[in-house]
């Protein structure tokens, strides 16, 4: 059967820069089986399709990596998000959408030209759930005794502060002792950051997620993972930017060069976005 299909480069200024996202726009007939085994064949680090939505929601999305489904994702997000306008999937009021995914109803906010339009989700409230000593190799990135926090807001990722970002930029990670960590407490991967006060931006982050995508051992602009930076940061009063609002660099350790707008309201939410861009359209028979 012929499905429209577009491909997205999510947190891009240009194409190329971002993180590469697939879009099935008339997926209400496929079952899990028949969407899990399309995102593993197309093999990028999500592939999203679209649903029926249910009460309250504008519109409706499943979230696959090439292995298993996910409850939230941010760069799955906010694309669906610029999806849904710019197809005509969902009209925005007053600014605002209601994406449904298997985390729930989240917020969308919408502003400028519906042709492209800029859009910031809110992730699911962010939970600490452990603390520990950082993985090895990753422990000469930390300052002395600090600890690896394990957040969770649908994914759940081990989050390490790197001591400068040239020692974040320089890391060459050991993949196959991360994705045994992070398998052995059931997480997504691992993103390690740091305060980068630049003209541009921020906060510099990278994530490492071998044991959930094989093929893509460190993930290009993760919305998941940058959502939860700003949650940590928040909660130790120590946000960088102003008024909430920063922007976090990633990517260009892999030839990219993401930015993702991090921003938190005053009831302690999470908003992430960024600049989408349409690199494929038309159709493909699955």
């Amino acid at each position: 059967m012929a499905r429209r299909y577009v491909q997205l480069d999510v947190f891009a200024s240009r194409p190329g820069a971002g993180n590469p996202l697939a879009v099935v726009l008339d997926a209400g007939d496929m079952d899990t089986g028949t969407m899990q085994a399309l995102a593993a064949w197309l093999n990028l680090s999500e592939t999203i399709f679209f649903m029926p939505p249910g009460p309250g929601a504008d519109y409706r999305i499943r979230i696959f990596t090439p292995g298993s489904e996910l409850p939230f994702a941010g760069h799955p997000s906010v694309g669906a998000a610029w999806t849904a306008v710019v197809h005509g999937l969902a009209t925005p009021h007053d600014g605002q959408l209601i994406q449904q995914c298997e985390a729930g109803l989240l917020p969308v906010e919408v502003s400028g030209d519906h042709a492209n339009p800029r859009v910031a989700v809110r992730s699911p409230r962010a939970r600490l759930l452990q603390q520990h000593a950082p993985l090895a190799g990753l422990e000469l990135m930390a300052p002395p005794g600090q600890l690896a926090a394990l957040w969770n807001n649908g994914p759940a990722w081990w989050l390490v502060e790197a001591a400068s970002p040239a020692l974040l930029r320089g890391l060459k990670p050991d993949f196959a002792a991360i994705a045994a960590w992070t398998n052995a407490t059931n997480s997504t991967g691992v993103a390690v950051f740091a305060l980068e006060p630049e003209s541009d931006h921020d906060v510099v982050v990278r994530a490492f997620c071998p044991g959930d995508a094989v093929n893509v051992p460190e993930d290009p602009v993760t919305g998941s993972a940058n959502a939860l930076v700003g949650a940590l940061l928040h909660a130790q009063g120590r946000l960088p930017g102003h008024d909430g609002r920063y922007i976090a660099s990633q990517g260009r350790e892999l030839g990219r060069d993401g930015r993702v707008h991090v921003r938190v309201d005053d009831d302690g939410e999470v908003w992430i976005g960024g600049e989408v861009q349409q690199i494929i359209a038309g159709t493909l028979d699955w």
